[in-house]
């Protein structure tokens, strides 16, 4: 009678539920696929484009800047030599790090610098190695001396379509980013929009 109650008790043990396999919520089923991840949920408003950021698009007028994200942030600083003719300011909503270039009431320019957290659509920014940008764009992009130091600080200029031929690019239709690379082989700045990407002082 023992023998025959112990493998009553064991069957019933293998055919309880706590024997079942167990199933883990959240990985089927329309609940999973409503909940991108951080990375998938990213979108190219996000990244900065050599036709613009976000709300900003590189043509727009001082008023629809400010009407996407605000006046400047710091009025009191000092922008451009001729504010009228060329300013550079962060806008009061914009993230921190980015500053929007405006010549002749127009925005020309998008930059990023300091600690800015935005990523261009090739998924750099800020601290990123020199390398890492070439290996990024290939071919398509062309690295020059920097102005002001020496090796390994340099320009890696992308132009849209292309690598450009003429030594310095006045097309006002042609858009392009550029990668400012600091002297210790990382990105100190970037820059986006117009020929006026290939600024090196502000405005000038």
């Amino acid at each position: 009678m023992k023998r025959i109650a112990l493998l009553s008790a064991l069957a019933f043990a293998a055919c309880s539920p706590a024997s079942q396999e167990p199933t883990v919520s959240g990985l089927e089923g329309p609940a999973a696929t409503e909940t991108p991840s951080p990375a998938s949920s990213a979108t190219t408003n996000d990244a900065l484009t050599a036709d613009g950021w976000g709300p900003l698009k590189i043509g727009m007028t001082l008023a629809e800047v400010t009407t996407a994200l605000g006046p400047d942030s710091n009025p009191d600083a000092v922008g451009g030599p001729d504010r009228e003719s060329c300013d550079e300011f962060r806008p009061e909503r914009a993230p921190e790090g980015l500053l929007v270039m405006i010549q002749e009431g127009k925005l020309t320019r998008i930059s990023l610098v300091e600690l800015s957290p935005v990523k261009t659509d090739k998924g750099l920014g800020i601290g990123d190695a020199a390398y890492t940008v070439k290996l990024a764009y290939g071919d398509a992009a062309k690295a020059t001396p920097h102005k002001y130091q020496d090796k390994p600080a340099e320009y890696i200029t992308a132009w849209a379509g292309g690598p450009r031929s003429e030594p310095y690019v006045e097309d006002e239709a042609a858009r392009g980013i550029v990668y400012e690379v600091d002297g210790t082989g990382k990105v100190g700045a970037v820059h986006a929009g117009g020929p006026s990407i290939q600024y090196v002082e502000g405005c000038a």
